[in-house]
């Protein structure tokens, strides 16, 4: 696999990790390692500090959308993709930042930034480390 391929697989997994955020929660089965870790250092994100199966994640997100289902994520920016392929198995490091917005309940939309890196062994992501400007915060790259 080429530096063009590893950098379009890394974004494609990044953009399926966007995906089941937004309630495709069948892709969890498909680019989650079947044991993972998630590191998220927002408050109120403790419910996935134990999360270590695709099956819980899935769960989790189900729960956690249900309280805001017009929660939408976005990628932002340019990909970083440090990934490289050995006899065929894709492991290395995707960044990226992205973009959440939800309605503010009065007609208005809140737009917070965020950056997720996703570690990736063997062709499935294995650890998460999530960074969010939280609920005060700001974004990236829209006013």
């Amino acid at each position: 696999m080429g530096v063009v391929e590893l950098r379009q697989f890394g974004v494609e997994v990044y953009d399926r990790w966007t995906a089941l955020w937004n309630g495709e929660l069948g892709l969890a089965e498909k680019i989650m390692a079947p044991d993972f870790t998630l590191r998220y250092t927002q408050a109120g994100s403790e419910a996935f500090d134990e999360v270590r199966t695709p099956a819980g994640l899935a769960e989790v997100v189900r729960q956690w959308r249900a309280k805001r289902s017009e929660l939408r994520f976005e990628a932002e920016g340019v990909a970083v993709v440090d990934l490289e392929s050995v006899d065929g198995v894709v492991s290395g490091l995707v960044a990226r930042p992205y973009l959440a917005s939800f309605s503010d309940g009065e007609g208005g939309v809140v737009a917070r930034s965020g950056t997720d890196t996703l570690r990736i062994e063997d062709g499935l992501i294995t650890e998460v480390w999530s960074v969010s400007s939280g609920s005060a915060g700001r974004t990236f790259y829209r006013a």
